[in-house]
């Protein structure tokens, strides 16, 4: 990875890591909190819609809607860098492990695509779960933190 992708593919491990956190959390989902929400609330709503699209289109075998909604989770957009900047200041030195974890994450989003395109059904469960596991992997080491820190709530 260059020095110049490093923020980019870290910030993507951050989105990833509090995923559940955008649909899941009190305090990301009502928005009726004081605390001014984070652009990473709208993306990580925003992948919600993408996973239960995805739930959806397996539902039906709809493998080329599999393909195609996988590939944005894998290429989902980044906040502001001002905000990407309060991220990482706050994550300081469980960087490298947001890192690993963005990295199994897009492998496991990029695998779902591939094998969609190839009409795997078994293969795109397989790797559906993959990606669901590495989600949650991430979730359950950062969102508690993260809802903590930036919305102020346990």
């Amino acid at each position: 990875m260059t020095h110049q992708n490093f923020p980019g593919k870290l910030f993507t491990a951050i989105a990833t890591g509090v995923f559940l956190a955008g649909i899941c959390s009190q305090a990301w989902a009502d928005g009726d909190t004081e605390v001014k929400s984070l652009e990473l609330h709208r993306i990580m709503q925003e992948l919600g819609k993408n996973i239960q699209t995805v739930t959806d289109a397996i539902s039906r075998e709809d493998w080329a809607s599999v393909a195609k909604v996988a590939l944005l989770i894998a290429e989902h957009p980044e906040p502001p860098v001002i905000e990407k900047m309060r991220i990482l200041t706050f994550i300081g030195t469980d960087m490298g492990t947001f890192k690993s974890q963005d990295e199994i994450t897009h492998q496991a989003a990029r695998a779902l695509e591939q094998v969609a395109a190839r009409n795997d059904g078994q293969g795109v469960i397989t790797a559906f779960a993959n990606l669901q596991s590495s989600c949650l992997a991430c979730h359950q080491s950062f969102r508690q933190s993260f809802v903590e820190h930036f919305y102020g709530q346990r």
